[in-house]
């Protein structure tokens, strides 16, 4: 089973790449972790924000394979523990499936990636910084993972 990041965004700053790629090393040979960035819609003074919303789901429509499992973070979707995101992690490896994990652009993703996925996840009702974001999805996969294989990591 593979985990991808569909995210929004690149040339993120060198904090963000140290502190995802701390975690994607951690985590098994048989479940990786990869961050797969998805190049923003443009966005300017005069800028039509739906045509850019749509351009990033355009975009992120043509990673996601057919025969995957699709998260869709989303400030409307449901709140999980690690608990239960272990408990996710679990069934998700249990189906063999791969799992993409979708971030949108600052204004959020199109509701094609919506409507495509399994669950919506929003990680907090707090406003994030998509670039923390990515950290903070990196750190709580590989949280989930010790929790389901025991490891203290997890107290």
């Amino acid at each position: 089973m593979k985990i991808r990041l569909l995210a929004v965004g690149t040339r993120m700053p060198a904090w963000v790449e140290t502190g995802v790629d701390e975690y994607r090393k951690r985590m098994p040979r048989e479940m990786p972790f990869e961050v797969v960035e998805i190049p923003a819609g443009a966005r300017g003074k005069n800028a039509d924000i739906a045509r850019a919303i749509q351009a990033e789901g355009d975009r992120m429509l043509e990673k996601i394979r057919d025969q995957e499992l699709v998260i869709a973070l989303e400030v409307r979707g449901a709140v999980w523990s690690t608990e239960t995101l272990a408990d996710r992690l679990g069934d998700w490896r249990q189906s063999g499936q791969d799992v993409v994990l979708a971030v949108g652009g600052p204004d959020g993703l199109d509701s094609r990636i919506v409507k495509r996925a399994q669950a919506r996840w929003s990680l907090s009702a707090l406003t994030l910084p998509h670039p923390l974001v990515r950290v903070l999805l990196a750190e709580q996969v590989y949280r989930a993972w010790t929790l389901l294989v025991g490891h203290p990591y997890h107290r």
